[in-house]
């Protein structure tokens, strides 16, 4: 993947829900936009901080003419959010990464499941047009709080998928809620299941997978419950130079390293997009990331320092 920004255009601006926006992203001189792949997202520069935030692509991928982007107004979140809802216009100029893929839609089996949480639906809608187009067997199902906070319902309605698609919606009545055990228990040998969307909304699909082989299962978690209160101090080794730094028990690696001039590149600071993984050389590291997988966990040789710690000391490819 380029590591070379891109230069685009706001637009559109579009309120879509109950404070949920989409932006619709061009190239400035009318160009056609690197291609990308269903479930892509793109690394957002905020304009006015120059924090990094990474947001998923909810368009059809035959589409490079734009880039379309599904922000929700979340008041506990880093800013990155209130920044775009609140400062970014139709019109204005903004830098983008090139898009890359960690929630890649296998197109080999015939059956799909996509589980769409809230703000989760961007990368199953662009997954869900995909599909169609290759004419797969699919259903989306679409859970939120209420209507007035479900994003791109008109634009679900009028698509050629629209009767793949069921919305669930928590006030409105038991009978039409999504009976997750009952759906995933009931699919035949060789459906994938892919789920987006809050923490504990994915826990119950994948606690309700717990017998499906786990390479049909695919997930990607935009925030996590985060819990530290086990966490303990440790040392890192940076090995081109040998230093040696005390990471205490409150701070992250990325944190403290950055205190000392040494930058790793980051955007989630929760362990769920994989922008900070870094190369571990020596070390029993304790993972508490979403993103690496069990085997990945496993091989050792890998962290995400942006949440991750250690027993002892901990040796960098830095």
């Amino acid at each position: 993947m380029s590591t070379e920004l891109l230069t685009v255009k706001v637009a559109s601006k579009t309120q879509e829900a109950e404070g949920v926006i989409s932006l619709e992203l061009v190239d400035p001189a009318g160009n056609d936009l690197p291609a990308f792949t269903a479930g892509s997202h793109i690394d957002v520069h905020l304009p006015n901080t120059g924090n990094l935030r990474q947001y998923s692509l909810w368009n059809d991928p035959s589409e490079t003419h734009h880039y379309c982007l599904g922000i929700l107004r979340d008041p506990n979140s880093r800013g990155g959010s209130l920044e775009i809802h609140g400062a970014v216009k139709q019109g204005d100029l903004i830098k983008i990464s090139h898009p890359r893929n960690h929630f890649h839609l296998q197109e080999a089996p015939e059956r799909f499941i996509l589980l769409a949480g809230g703000i989760g639906i961007t990368p199953l809608l662009s997954m869900a047009q995909r599909l169609q187009s290759l004419g797969k067997e699919f259903e989306l199902h679409y859970c939120s709080r209420n209507e007035s906070r479900t994003a791109f319902v008109e634009f679900i309605k009028n698509s050629t998928f629209s009767d793949k698609v069921r919305f669930h919606f928590d006030d409105a009545g038991a009978e039409q809620l999504l009976d997750i055990p009952s759906l995933v228990g009931n699919q035949p040998e060789g459906a994938n299941l892919y789920v987006c969307g809050p923490q504990g909304f994915m826990d119950a699909v994948i606690d309700a997978a717990s017998s499906w082989d786990p390479t049909a299962i695919h997930r990607e978690y935009f925030t996590v419950n985060e819990d530290h209160e086990n966490d303990t101090g440790f040392k890192v080794m940076i090995n081109s130079t040998g230093q040696v730094i005390d990471i205490p028990e409150d701070s992250s690696i990325t944190e403290v390293l950055e205190e000392k001039g040494i930058s790793i590149p980051v955007s989630c600071e929760q362990g769920v997009c994989g922008t900070c993984m870094t190369t571990v050389i020596e070390g029993d590291i304790d993972h508490q990331d979403y993103y690496l997988t069990d085997p990945e966990k496993d091989a050792g040789d890998v962290i995400l320092p942006c949440c991750s710690r250690a027993k002892g000391t901990l040796v960098l490819d830095l």
